[in-house]
């Protein structure tokens, strides 16, 4: 059964942990075959929201302030493509920022072939297209 789960930097359990910086560095390093620093102490500062089916992690993304107007999500990744799991994670984080009423905007650093699936999510593109950690990314957001 899927179970959403929201928790803070300290309410993750060790193995939580672990599923979680192995899953991103499975995607974002291994898989994308790029080398960047994944542990870059925004964690601590982050919510961490996440889907668990049959306890394993299968869809997850972190959100953190940017400012005091704007919350950005980071590091959103699905474990099973094209199934809809990042879909209604995002969506289901965008209701909770809704129901919070603290920010009025959420920001994301998109990876330019996932443009159009942020578009479909109420974000545009505010940027050109930048090189992060050599893969081309936009800014985008979208107001809550």
């Amino acid at each position: 059964m899927l179970k959403l789960y929201i928790k803070r930097f300290d309410q993750l359990n060790v193995n939580e942990l672990y599923e979680i910086l192995k899953l991103r560095q499975d995607i974002f390093i291994l898989e994308q075959q790029c080398l960047y620093p994944d542990i870059d102490f925004i964690d601590e500062k982050s919510l961490h929201i996440y889907y668990q089916e049959q306890g394993k992690i299968i869809a997850y993304l972190r959100m953190f302030e940017k400012d005091t107007n704007t919350c950005q999500l980071g590091r959103i990744i699905s474990l099973n493509r094209r199934q809809g799991f990042g879909t209604s994670l995002i969506n289901e984080t965008l209701q909770l920022l809704k129901q919070e009423k603290k920010y009025a905007k959420v920001y994301v650093e998109a990876q330019k072939y996932a443009i159009e699936f942020y578009e479909k999510l109420g974000f545009y593109v505010i940027s050109d297209v930048f090189l992060e950690d050599g893969i081309e990314h936009v800014k985008m957001e979208r107001f809550l």
